[in-house]
């Protein structure tokens, strides 16, 4: 058996030469078993080893003291915030160096020039104070929140008690106008009907007009069965008064000759019986 901690030569050793036996049945080989238990221990780590591992973990730590240590690089043409992190490996990459040189920079990290001086490697005592400040902004969140609402009204209101000039509004949207013509009159019952989900088109709405009363809001008809009857059909889309009142819609005038009104009464009533006014293409 080889000795514990040193290499098994190769060779043919007495030992191997001494394990064929020879028995009167013939020859019979004889091999020693080696169990787990036999198994040879690795020899024990030298001085050295242990004194190179020493140095290793002591060149570690003088390598993360030095990156621990701030330097400071000037800024060459063609340089980014993004190139200057990556070359030097910063933590956090471009925003937290912007982070560390934001006085130097300045409000737009994208603009450096030539020759801008920058720290580069963040200083214990600032992430420190960094992070005792995120710590106590977290826990004064809360408390914050409920009374900013009560300090906006006594703000606004001393404000005012002094004299302070209010706070420009936004400029309202100015409203949309619309010409006095069938064009206009149809673009603004469009608008109307929009607002209370009444159906139907443009070129629904004129092909009815122009067939109608060819586009005259002053049209009436004095000669058929509704005339006859005493509720002659009037303006754009020939509206009987009856049928005016009963879909009149909301914000229009109640002027059955007014366009817009009697377009969108008229249209009202044409969702109503015919699911919309584009799908009218005769008398109604």
């Amino acid at each position: 058996m080889p000795e514990i901690g040193k290499p098994r030569r190769f060779r043919t050793s007495s030992l191997t030469r001494g394990i064929i036996a020879v028995t009167t049945g013939g020859a019979a080989l004889a091999l020693p078993v080696i169990g787990a238990t036999s198994a040879f221990a690795a020899p024990a780590q030298s001085p050295a080893v242990e004194k190179a591992a020493t140095s290793t973990v002591a060149s570690g730590k003088g390598i993360a003291a030095q990156k621990s240590e701030s330097t400071t690089y000037s800024v060459i043409l063609g340089d980014t915030l993004a190139k200057i992190a990556r070359e030097h490996s910063v933590n956090g990459g471009w925003k937290a160096l912007y982070e560390d040189n934001q006085k130097a920079v300045g409000g737009n990290p994208d603009l450096i020039h030539p020759g801008l001086k920058l720290t580069i490697g963040a200083k214990a005592d600032n992430k420190s104070e960094k992070a005792e400040s995120k710590a106590s902004a977290s826990s004064d969140r809360a408390e914050k929140s409920a009374d900013r609402a009560d300090r906006s009204e006594r703000t606004d209101t001393s404000l005012a008690a002094e004299g302070a000039p209010a706070a420009e509004a936004a400029p309202a949207a100015e409203p949309v106008s619309y010409t006095d013509d069938l064009d206009g009159w149809i673009k603004e019952s469009l608008a109307v009907m929009a607002e209370h989900g009444i159906p139907g088109t443009y070129e629904g709405i004129h092909r009815n007009i122009i067939r109608e009363s060819a586009g005259d809001p002053q049209a009436i008809n004095n000669w058929d069965i509704n005339a006859i009857n005493g509720v002659p059909s009037k303006g754009l889309l020939q509206v009987i008064d009856p049928t005016f009142q009963a879909y009149h819609v909301p914000g229009t005038s109640m002027d059955s000759y007014d366009p817009v009104a009697n377009i969108t009464a008229a249209c009202n009533y044409a969702a109503d019986k015919y699911g919309s006014i584009d799908n009218v293409f005769g008398a109604y």
